[in-house]
């Protein structure tokens, strides 16, 4: 068995052994998350593209529980919006939807994950008791190997190393306990918008490896 199918099968067994609600109610990704992304594509071996694996919804799932759980923290008085007053200079930017190849987008997220697992360290220590985030850091270590599986560059990833660590979680620090737990949730919110638009990027790539050039019709 490869290592990669190894890997779809490790996903597909922790799906079932910690029964998320993922398994029994899937993200709306054709009609919220991804619109129209299955359209006009040549058919494809699923088990042969990453955005394919189980992983995704999983983690995918993880992170969008993080709203119902902010709502609930609060109770209504702060609104989830308002996390974009928080958005950190910090965080890795997103893979962009056009004039990048498939390799550089990988790596962009291969590198970007390894970001956010120092930055969900900052959010472990707002919330130690959080059983979301520890989903949500199985399954990004999870993710890591199956991207790099698809890399030609893997040695190109750097890891972030003590000092560079401390330096990052220092720079985002508040002594304000509200102000820290808003840094906290907007991690996790900007977690989630990075993995969608990541995963988005990959399936237009895909698309427009699979297929013929594409028409566009002025009504669509």
């Amino acid at each position: 068995m490869s290592s990669e199918m190894f890997t779809h099968v490790l996903a597909l067994g922790l799906l079932a052994s910690l029964a998320l609600r993922v398994a029994g109610a899937p993200l709306p990704e054709a009609s919220a998350v991804l619109p129209g992304d299955t359209s006009g594509e040549v058919e494809t071996d699923p088990s042969d593209l990453l955005t394919s694996s189980p992983v995704w919804d999983s983690i995918l799932g993880a992170a969008k529980d993080h709203q119902k759980a902010f709502d609930e923290e609060f109770q209504n008085n702060v609104k989830y919006h308002l996390l974009d007053d928080y958005n950190l200079s910090q965080l890795p930017e997103n893979c962009p939807s056009s004039n990048f190849s498939k390799e550089s987008c990988l790596q962009r997220l291969a590198q970007g994950l390894t970001r956010y697992t120092s930055l969900l360290k900052y959010v472990e220590k707002v919330y130690p008791d959080s059983r979301n985030l520890s989903e949500t850091k199985l399954y990004i270590r999870l993710l890591l190997r199956l991207i790099k599986q698809k890399m030609k560059k893997t040695d190109e990833v750097t890891s972030v190393s003590s000092s560079q660590e401390e330096s990052l979680l220092g720079s985002i620090d508040n002594q304000d306990a509200f102000q820290r737990k808003m840094t906290a949730h907007s991690i996790l919110r900007q977690l989630y918008i990075f993995l969608v638009d990541g995963k988005r990027a990959l399936r237009r790539k895909d698309r427009q490896r699979g297929r013929a050039p594409e028409v566009h019709h002025p009504l669509q």
